[in-house]
């Protein structure tokens, strides 16, 4: 017959034994755990440094394209004034012409437009008063 005390000691033994062994085995499992975690956050970061490093190219491409735009949009906001001038320039000196080879003209034809103006306005006014 076996001796109750040491049937005891083997039952304690044993479940000392087993408990080590479910702690090895759940710190391994924590160990594996956390390998694949920093593992899947490894690549996590490759795939972010990959996407910023075709975004910062993209975002300097834009820069580059809208500056270029601007500068092209100033361009020719540049040369059309440029041109405005002109004309103005050209029509100035044909009126001036104008005025100098036939004065009597200019003037009549300023009074004709002054009047004109002038009546307009009464007119416009008249309406606004009724």
């Amino acid at each position: 017959m076996k001796n109750p005390l040491s049937s005891t000691h083997e039952t304690s033994s044993g479940a000392g034994h087993l408990s080590d062994q479910l702690l090895n085995g759940a710190e391994k499992a924590m160990g594996s755990t956390r390998a694949m975690a920093n593992d899947t956050l490894d690549r996590a970061e490759d795939k972010v440094r990959n996407l910023r490093g075709n975004i910062d190219p993209l975002v300097d491409k834009l820069a580059s394209q809208a500056q270029k735009l601007a500068r092209q949009s100033m361009d020719m906001a540049s040369e059309a004034s440029e041109r405005a001038q002109r004309s103005l320039h050209r029509y100035t000196d044909a009126t001036t012409r104008y005025v100098a080879n036939e004065p009597v003209k200019s003037v009549l034809i300023a009074a004709a437009v002054g009047a004109a103006v002038a009546l307009l306005v009464t007119t416009l006014r008249d309406r606004q008063g009724h």
